[in-house]
């Protein structure tokens, strides 16, 4: 009687022990779900994403069937966009911070993070709090706020799946950032057009013109004679894929107005058969070194990159070697440079933006 006693209380005990330690874990688990629980496992449903800087800078992003684009319907830059979706599927639990730095760090990303939040499906579903980097820099400072558990009171460090480094980059609000860089994107048959001024050097401006299957070349005015047809069809292959290099990260609105008011080195139109045209003005950059140009003259301007005004006012950078062969004519027709300029003085054409 005295073991039977002894067995029930033995297992009474043992099972006080297992529900309270499954009470403890489910308690537990219910704690790590909601300061860890960030990834989103099927992208395929996220149908928005707004992120919000530390200098309040904001950029909403919808997705509008396969593609994606700025709320005001601006295209935007499909790559960074999966990285960010690629991002939000590998993220996952590196460490807890010690418990001495918690308040810390609450308090900093309070103030000082960056903030994603995602929509799935149309509903909000969870809100990145992206602080700073971990001690050895191989994680994120991040906090989770989500409507199945609320917004968690402790910051976690995290980590992309199989790599070491830092979340925050990935995600910025600066729309010069995110702008599509392409500028043409035209098969030969959706161009009517093209007209080149050179101001600095008006030998070397031209203007090419399709009607159906037949092209001509004009040298400031005057029609080339004996001019190759599959070399104009040649240059005008060129336009099938035209990206500008940078977003103006450099001038002030200033120094932008200033440049616009002097004369660009050259003028580009393109007309489409559609009716649509597209000019962009291009400005040199004046350096304090000198270089040697296409024509191995001496020069004082950058040979790499230079100004370019889109039609939409906004000034970007763009590479020569992209923008030769577009503007260097007399690489595909039979020009007459006889009479061009040598070593042409820059004067206003130029802009220092140093």
């Amino acid at each position: 009687m005295k073991k039977l006693i002894i067995l029930i209380v033995a297992v009474g005990v043992l099972g006080f022990l297992a529900w309270f330690t499954m009470d403890l874990m489910k308690g537990k688990g219910k704690s790590d779900t909601e300061l860890i629980e960030f990834n989103v496992t099927d992208t395929s449903t996220v149908d928005k994403i707004i992120i919000t800087d530390a200098f309040s800078n904001k950029i909403e992003l919808v997705r509008n069937g396969k593609t994606w684009n700025e709320a005001s319907g601006d295209c935007i830059s499909t790559p960074n966009v999966n990285f960010i979706l690629e991002t939000f599927k590998n993220i996952e639990f590196k460490g807890y911070l010690p418990e001495n730095s918690i308040e810390k760090f609450t308090n900093l990303m309070a103030s000082q993070s960056t903030k994603v939040e995602i929509f799935q499906n149309g509903e909000w579903t969870k809100t990145w709090y992206i602080g700073p980097a971990s001690a050895d820099h191989y994680g994120q400072i991040m906090l989770l706020d989500s409507d199945e558990y609320g917004k968690s009171g402790k910051p976690v460090i995290m980590k992309i799946k199989g790599e070491n480094g830092i979340i925050e980059p990935r995600f910025f609000a600066d729309k010069r950032k995110w702008a599509c860089t392409n500028i043409f994107a035209l098969g030969i048959d959706q161009i009517s057009k093209v007209d080149l001024k050179v101001y600095d050097d008006p030998s070397l401006s031209f203007t090419v013109t399709k009607t159906g299957s037949r092209v001509d070349v004009y040298q400031q005015g005057r029609k080339l004679p004996n001019v190759d047809t599959a070399m104009v069809y040649r240059y005008l292959q060129k336009y099938k894929k035209v990206h500008f290099d940078l977003a103006n990260f450099e001038l002030s609105d200033k120094q932008v107005d200033s440049l616009k008011k002097t004369m660009p080195f050259a003028k580009l139109t393109v007309s489409e058969t559609s009716g649509k045209k597209t000019a962009l003005r291009m400005f040199r950059i004046k350096t304090n070194n000198q270089s040697v140009n296409e024509f191995g003259e001496i020069v004082d301007v950058d040979m790499d990159r230079f100004w370019c005004q889109l039609p939409s006012g906004d000034l970007v950078k763009c590479q020569y070697f992209v923008f030769n062969p577009l503007i260097m004519g007399h690489i595909y027709f039979p020009m007459d440079l006889s009479k061009r300029k040598t070593a042409p003085s820059q004067g206003s054409a130029v802009y220092n933006a140093l």
